[in-house]
């Protein structure tokens, strides 16, 4: 089933932030023409809210294009801006169109769109014990730096006391060396 999925993944951009699906890539998966499709979610506009399906702005389009452009020679044929669907307007599409293909590749679909966003939380979880990592290792550097810190002050202090004590060694000698001349 893994490679049955595939090609299904390579179809999800994310756009605005979000996993979605273009009306070609689904009117072919559906086995229906885009303006087939197209006309049957004009007459049920009122299933596909913004946050099922949205229409591309030109820019987005145009970033999208370029991504796939060569792979895809027919991609400048296109006279209007394509939709976008989420995983609930692809949902809701199977049920628009409701024929035994679009079930079916609904939940091909929905098992796409459920895989990426168990991938999305493991990255996540990943994402925030490298940052727990990260904040130990910081404060054992901070520890570190302390004691060598700690040390070094110690060592200057011997150092100091030495030369002090080796001072007043050698002006002791020297003391020593006049008196008894």
């Amino acid at each position: 089933m893994k490679n049955a999925l595939k090609p299904i993944q390579s179809m999800i951009y994310e756009i605005q932030g979000l996993k979605v699906m273009l009306d070609r890539d689904l009117a072919v998966l559906y086995g229906v023409e885009v303006k087939r499709l197209n006309e049957a979610i004009k007459r049920n506009i009122e299933r596909f809210p913004s946050d099922f399906m949205f229409q591309l702005t030109q820019d987005e389009w145009d970033i999208l294009r370029s991504q796939f452009a060569t792979a895809n020679k027919n991609i400048s044929k296109v006279r209007f801006l394509p939709y976008a669907f989420t995983e609930h307007g692809v949902l809701m599409l199977s049920n628009v169109l409701n024929s035994e293909k679009a079930i079916k590749m609904s939940i091909q679909i929905i098992r796409v769109f459920d895989k990426l966003r168990k991938y999305a939380l493991k990255l996540s979880s990943r994402d925030i014990r490298i940052e727990e990592i990260h904040k130990l290792l910081m404060l054992h550097i901070e520890n570190c730096d302390h004691k060598f810190s700690e040390h070094d002050e110690a060592i200057n202090r011997i150092i100091r006391t030495n030369i002090f004590n080796n001072s007043l060694f050698h002006l002791w000698r020297y003391q020593q060396v006049i008196l008894h001349a």
